[in-house]
């Protein structure tokens, strides 16, 4: 199958979609928050957040780069696939790495669970200050590269908050 085939750009809200699994851009407590943090722990109820605890208390906070797993509660999705990104502070402190291992773990982790769809917001890019166009470039590539060498994965979708976002993910996907 190929790339352009498995990769869609759309505008939207990720609570709405029913992938096996959407990514939550979630902070190392993973008690819910702000932007899509917090939307994904209102619309998917007390389970997703009974889970995260049960997580927490098990290995302590989800470090930055790193994914965890829980149900998808109310949502119209099977799972959610919580990664913590990085704050932007002038990417000098790993932040481009990180980025990119949020997206690497989460697929990783989808694979793990034989998730074939999944669907990511666009990490790092609100309260956490990542340059839009960056995080978007890392983002792309780092999917592309993962699907590049995994077939499992049928379906990856960038969902985009708002229309800047849309528009630099369509300019990569118009590059494959």
């Amino acid at each position: 199958m190929d790339l352009k085939e498995r990769i869609s750009i759309m505008k939207g809200d990720i609570t709405k979609v029913a992938a096996d699994a959407i990514v939550n851009a979630a902070n190392s407590s993973l008690m819910g928050g702000g932007g899509v943090d917090g939307a994904i722990h209102r619309a998917g109820g007390k389970r997703i957040l009974e889970e995260c605890m049960e997580i927490v208390g098990l290995q302590g906070k989800c470090e930055t780069g790193d994914a965890v797993i829980t149900s998808a509660g109310m949502l119209p999705a099977k799972y959610v696939i919580h990664t913590v990104g990085p704050v932007w502070n002038g990417g000098n402190n790993s932040e481009i790495e990180k980025l990119g291992d949020c997206y690497t773990n989460s697929l990783s982790l989808a694979v793990k669970h034989g998730i074939e769809s999944i669907a990511f917001p666009n990490i790092s890019t609100g309260v956490y200050r990542f340059p839009k166009e960056k995080a978007a470039e890392i983002a792309f590539n780092t999917v592309k590269n993962f699907l590049e060498n995994d077939t499992s994965i049928t379906n990856v979708f960038f969902v985009c908050y708002d229309e800047e976002n849309e528009e630099l993910y369509r300019a990569l996907y118009q590059k494959l």
